[in-house]
């Protein structure tokens, strides 16, 4: 597992944010289950005053899409359901934030910027994820085996913290 990235906490000196806001459900491991919670993360961050048509909400809603495409697609445990948290954070940086825990540990994405080999139509997911996400990373599950792949997206006016995963373009 030496390629995952086991960022859990702030920035080196910099105090936790508090959650303001908070959402999180359980989904069915199927494209139908991806696309609910997709469709709820947009809903629900509408109804926190990030309006459907805003960047933040269609960005956060791609994100999610990727995200809970691959708990499905790569997480996937026969009789087990993948988990979605969606948490706003008041206290600087305002940050809008999505886990996605599947009970999968065998499977864990590579932390790469480089793009799949020639016309492979999967593997371009998390690339996505990069470009768009602040940042975002990948760790062991808490509460079980599986792993959990968070994204999070400073909000407008919201002041950059020093980023731990200096690798990926959208990071820097």
């Amino acid at each position: 597992m030496d390629h995952m990235n086991n960022e859990t906490s702030p920035a080196p000196g910099a105090a936790p944010c508090p959650v303001s806001r908070e959402f999180a459900m359980r989904f069915t491991s199927s494209t139908r289950g991806a696309r609910l919670a997709r469709r709820l993360v947009s809903h629900r961050l509408d109804s926190w005053g990030h309006p459907y048509t805003g960047h933040a909400n269609e960005t956060l809603s791609l994100i999610t899409s990727e995200l809970t495409a691959n708990a499905v697609r790569h997480g996937h445990v026969a009789g087990r359901d993948f988990h979605l948290r969606l948490a706003e954070t008041a206290g600087g940086p305002h940050t809008l934030r999505v886990d996605v825990t599947d009970t999968r540990s065998e499977r864990v994405p590579l932390l790469s910027t480089e793009e799949p080999p020639g016309d492979e139509e999967s593997g371009r997911g998390l690339l996505i994820v990069a470009q768009l996400a602040t940042r975002w990373a990948v760790t062991p599950r808490v509460d079980g085996p599986g792993k959990t792949v968070w994204a999070e997206l400073w909000l407008p006016g919201a002041a950059p913290a020093p980023s731990l995963i200096s690798h990926f373009p959208a990071n820097a």
